[in-house]
């Protein structure tokens, strides 16, 4: 082989990707065979080396069991990444359906959380495994775009039969890894694969390109995050006396009261309110901001959030107020979040996941999209919401506020358990808490 691919994964003058593919494959087989003959590029080979300590077979597919539904939208919900998947289908897959290719994006432990594009392309992947929830890390699938990526740190292109597993021949695919933009760690990767003969080779520029713009939406989202936290923390710090600072879920400052603010709290993996030490600040006492925490700095213990009155007499503007010990706080939660608490608040006792779902759908049976919305109400709410089962936390006694006419009641909700509170119809709903009142 005379020429050596470059960085793009093919020669300057391949564009004849077929003959491109018969050199690539006549490399490896030599590669494979122990008779020397060219070096593959510095990436591939340094993976080629990897799985062959691996023990993976370049003449056959080692399938993994895929996520199970639960498992997949379980890592769905907890990924940052869901949040930019507009930006993603926007900017990649009008080309990747052009191209006949598929647009896929992964964890950072290599798991298939997305894949969208060309129906036929994505029958072609189900049969090489490629599914959702699928394991496409180098030990499972051997080189790969996506496998690559995640070990070298960097954006990957394979084609052909640069695939170190010899089914995979007929595929090229470019990843590029996505990290969060605050602190560097790595969250995952955005793919696109298809056909060996629709390659491009702007291909990789593209998906490198994609995968920036994703991090810069990341960034902006987190800034703007962080002002709402700050604007919401701002009277409740300005009311404390001593030390104590504003933290979003992840640790990062918002505000601060009597000291230099640093950039991030190092918090427990699940913090809840209370006492907790900290390394650089000591003895501390959390309490829930909405998107955050407050940390009152040498605090000692304080109960609870005593009141938290949900107020749904407003049909288009549900509202939670909390009120504890640094003051109150409001947060207006979307329609179906502002259905769960109302929910959760006329079940003192709790919910479980199939309960909660004949309340909202009817189906007892949709239990993985209530755990992934619950997911998400506990990340705003941290500490005031309880599971196992779902409920509001102990010491927190739930308030309702609601409409003189309970046909307002959520007026846009149809769900049961709603219907059921306003009187129109069967569902497994309960009348209100004896705290409520009407407006």
């Amino acid at each position: 082989m005379s020429e050596r691919p470059t960085d793009g994964g093919v020669t300057a003058a391949a564009h004849d990707v077929r003959a491109t593919a018969r050199r690539l494959a006549a490399l490896r087989e030599a590669r494979l065979s122990g008779d020397g003959g060219p070096e593959p590029r510095d990436i591939i080979g340094d993976s080629w080396r990897r799985v062959r300590g691996c023990g993976v077979d370049p003449d056959r597919d080692r399938r993994e069991r895929p996520l199970t539904a639960a498992e997949l939208e379980h890592r769905k919900a907890a990924s940052p990444l869901a949040a930019v998947l507009p930006v993603l289908h926007d900017a990649l897959l009008p080309a990747a359906d052009a191209a006949q290719q598929i647009m896929v994006v992964t964890d950072a432990d290599g798991l298939v959380l997305w894949l969208e594009g060309a129906a036929p392309i994505r029958r072609m992947a189900d049969r090489h495994g490629f599914g959702k929830g699928a394991d496409w890390t180098e030990p499972v699938v051997g080189t790969n775009a996506i496998g690559t990526a995640l070990v070298a740190r960097r954006p990957v292109l394979v084609h052909s039969a640069e695939h170190f597993v010899r089914s995979h021949h007929q595929w090229t695919c470019a990843a590029a890894p996505l990290h969060d933009p605050r602190d560097g760690r790595l969250l995952g990767t955005l793919d696109v694969s298809g056909p060996a003969h629709g390659f491009h080779p702007a291909t990789l520029a593209l998906v490198s390109a994609v995968a920036k713009l994703a991090e810069g939406e990341l960034r902006e989202r987190h800034h703007a995050s962080v002002e709402r936290l700050r604007s919401t923390a701002a009277p409740v710090l300005a009311r404390l006396g001593g030390q104590a600072l504003a933290v979003d879920r992840d640790g990062w400052v918002a505000g601060a009261v009597g000291m230099a603010p640093p950039d991030r709290v190092a918090l427990p993996k699940s913090p809840v309110p209370g006492p907790l030490w900290l390394p650089r600040h000591g003895r501390c006492v959390l309490e829930p901001l909405p998107g955050g925490w407050l940390i009152r700095v040498g605090g000692e213990p304080a109960p609870r959030p005593h009141r938290a009155l949900l107020d749904l007499s407003a049909p288009d503007r549900p509202a939670l107020t909390v009120s504890g010990p640094a003051g109150t706080w409001t947060h207006e939660p979307s329609p179906r979040h502002a259905e769960l608490l109302f929910l959760l608040a006329t079940h003192p006792e709790g919910r479980t996941a199939a309960e909660l779902a004949r309340d909202l759908f009817g189906d007892g049976g949709r239990t993985v999209t209530v755990r992934a919305e619950l997911s998400r109400l506990r990340r705003h709410l941290a500490g005031l919401l309880a599971h196992r089962p779902y409920r509001f936390a102990d010491g927190i006694a739930p308030e309702l506020r609601l409409p003189a006419d309970p046909a307002h009641l959520l007026p846009h909700s149809v769900a049961p358990g709603v219907r059921a509170a306003r009187g129109g119809g069967d569902g497994a709903g309960a009348p209100p808490a004896a705290g409520a009142d009407g407006a």
